[in-house]
């Protein structure tokens, strides 16, 4: 008695399958890179996106937290009637007495008063520059400091000497404070002692012309009136003085007084940022898209031209789930590629643009992560339908065409 012994069949090794799985893209190097370059260019527009809006978010908090968050301003409202109303020159004296409150300095806007390169420049071009009396330590209340010269004191604010913001030194053409610098301030010249640093939680302060409180009475009739108070506190306290600002400052109108807190508007402009990451992220998302019609494409041909292979693998004992895992672990693997690349390329924009503005270089896992794992599901789902079709193929059909 004959007994006939059915050709075992075993699951494909890993080693084997890599090595059969990169047939394609060793044989075909150039359609390869293209396909994957698809692929490539969406996940590093993901990785990029989210990447420098987690490293911008990063440094601006940096920055939050090394300012401070107990930074408060007090600042006039309005009157009932819509006009514009006037803290009481006691104001920052009466805020000063809160107990949590550890420092007090304020500023106060000269109306019509406008600074000036020179008396030669004609009274409308006023660079959007405002001309504000100043006390004396305003900086550091501010978190900020001199870039050049030095700041007001208790005898240059008694004179015509002003200290330029970050931004109206360049509006007024002034680089470097050198003796005898000066600007043309209402009707007479204003000697400049320094430059100061950019200003984060008083952005105001950047376009000011700053000059001392008894300097602005005498030279140029300011009333005395603050238009700006700083406040700062303890960081336990901040909601407790909050809630007293108002009428601390104005106990006859407390309606009157605005009070904010500048770290807020901070904390919202990163909250902004992140709002656009969706457009971005819509643009990775089509970059994918295309280039998992690439694959697909890159998929269907190979299929097409290496019918031969695919016939002679049958013949030699390959069953059709030794051919659908062959063509699917292809394309994966040629989708894992490029989206390899795509997060090495995302990394290394966001790195490069972080280490120019000086932030924390942060990639968030879910980015790389993400990314090669879309990129994987990509793949089979790109090359799922090839895969098929090449295992119904069957091995007289395909050796036809030896």
């Amino acid at each position: 008695m004959t007994s006939t012994l059915a050709p075992t069949t075993g699951r494909l090794r890993p080693s084997d399958l890599a090595r059969v799985a990169s047939v394609g893209m060793r044989t075909r190097k150039l359609r390869a890179g293209l396909s994957a370059l698809g692929i490539a260019i969406g996940v590093a527009a993901i990785v990029a996106v989210l990447g420098l809006s987690s490293s911008s978010q990063a440094g601006l908090l940096a920055q939050i937290d090394s300012l401070g968050t107990n930074l408060l301003t007090v600042t006039n409202g309005q009157t009932m009637f819509g006009e514009t109303a006037e803290l009481p020159t006691q104001a920052p004296a009466m805020i000063a007495r809160i107990g949590p409150v550890t420092q007090v300095q304020s500023t106060g806007t000269l109306g019509d008063v406008h600074a000036y390169r020179s008396p030669l420049i004609p009274d409308i071009n006023t660079n959007s520059l405002s001309v504000r009396a100043a006390t004396l330590d305003l900086p550091r209340t501010l978190g900020t400091g001199l870039a050049q010269g030095r700041y007001l004191n208790a005898a240059t604010a008694q004179q015509p000497v002003a200290v330029l913001g970050a931004t109206a030194a360049q509006r007024l053409g002034i680089a470097r404070v050198h003796p005898g610098q000066r600007i043309w301030v209402a009707d007479r010249w204003v000697y400049i002692t320094g430059i100061l640093r950019p200003s984060v939680l008083a952005p105001e302060i950047d376009t000011a012309v700053l000059i001392g409180f008894p300097a602005a009475q005498k030279y140029f009739d300011f009333d005395g009136h603050p238009s700006t108070i700083y406040v700062r506190s303890d960081t336990s306290q901040v909601d407790a003085v909050h809630a007293v600002l108002g009428a601390t400052a104005n106990p006859k109108d407390p309606s009157e007084v605005n009070v904010s807190q500048p770290s807020d508007a901070l904390v919202a402009r990163a909250a902004a940022q992140s709002a656009f990451n969706s457009l971005f992220l819509g643009l990775g998302a089509v970059a994918l898209l295309v280039g998992a019609v690439g694959v697909a494409n890159t998929m269907v041909i190979s299929v097409l031209e290496r019918r031969p292979e695919i016939g002679l693998r049958r013949a030699l004992g390959a069953t059709k789930g030794h051919i659908r895992i062959q063509f699917l672990a292809e394309a994966m693997l040629l989708s894992f590629l490029g989206g390899t690349v795509g997060v090495g390329v995302g990394t290394a924009a966001t790195a490069i643009y972080a280490s120019t503005k000086d932030w924390a270089v942060v990639v968030p896992t879910i980015a790389w992560a993400g990314g090669l794992a879309a990129t994987v599901l990509i793949g089979a789902v790109a090359g799922l339908l090839p895969a098929l079709r090449a295992a119904r193929m069957s091995p007289t059909e395909a050796l036809w065409t030896i």
